[in-house]
């Protein structure tokens, strides 16, 4: 694995990351999170649906792709638990993960265009390429949880109002690309992972979270005291001679 470098699996995880946001933004912008079925016994009338969204509402005849009722103003009114939590949840969830598509791109590019550990005054205030990569994943993982588990509780919420009221109720298609984003977060955070663990048995700094020292430092390892103690100045300040035949 090609660790010193921009690797594949850090771009697959960038898009992969990529993509989950661009699904929750759609998942937010969608007013299909929960349908309410309305039916009539009246031959000459048909069929209502009620599509429940976390920002608008809108009714719709059966057959039909104009809203009859449009409610922009219904993020100010919702009276649903679940969604209510949304609101709040997704936004944050995309915040998060948009926070940690930016530390990845951010060690990529430290990656390809820096090769060297940075100046010794400033090793210890500065992250590396890993440590980005590290606290992206963390990132990421923390986006999936805050997005799946009001997404699926949106599914248990919804056999709930089934219960209290009449079975009119059904989850729509937001609720599963909501899920699926999640999963893609998880996914992304994973890949960083194992990104991580694989390279992390490189020499220091470069595959720790902070620089703790730079390269030259390293490289000596000076004895113990207790060792050079015993030389006496003589020795210590003898040359070492060798002999040639």
């Amino acid at each position: 694995m090609g660790c010193r470098e921009v690797h594949a699996a850090t771009v697959l995880a960038f898009l992969s990351g990529t993509a989950s946001v661009a699904g929750l933004l759609a998942a937010v912008l969608l007013p299909n999170w929960r349908q309410m079925r309305l039916c009539t016994f009246n031959r000459n009338e048909r069929n209502l649906t009620v599509f429940t969204g976390l920002w608008i509402k809108c009714a719709r005849f059966d057959g039909s792709r104009d809203c009859v009722s449009y409610d922009p103003q219904w993020y100010r009114a919702v009276d649903q638990l679940d969604l209510r939590v949304l609101q709040f949840a997704l936004p944050l969830s995309m915040a998060t993960a948009a926070a940690a598509l930016l530390l990845c791109l951010v060690g990529m590019c430290h990656t390809a265009f820096v090769s060297t550990a940075p100046n010794v005054k400033l090793a210890k205030c500065l992250v590396n390429s890993a440590g980005c990569h590290l606290v992206a994943g963390l990132l990421f993982l923390l986006a999936c949880a805050i997005c799946l588990t009001p997404s699926v509780w949106v599914i248990f919420y919804n056999s709930y109002l089934n219960r209290k009221y009449e079975p009119i109720f059904s989850f729509d298609i937001s609720v599963f690309i909501a899920i699926a984003s999640a999963g893609g977060l998880f996914f992304t955070s994973v890949l960083l992972f194992l990104w991580y663990c694989a390279c992390k048995s490189l020499p220091s700094p470069f595959w720790h979270p902070l620089y703790s020292h730079p390269p030259s430092m390293h490289s000596y390892t000076p004895q113990p005291y207790s060792a050079r103690s015993r030389l006496s100045t003589m020795e210590m300040d003898m040359p070492m001679v060798t002999h040639t035949s």
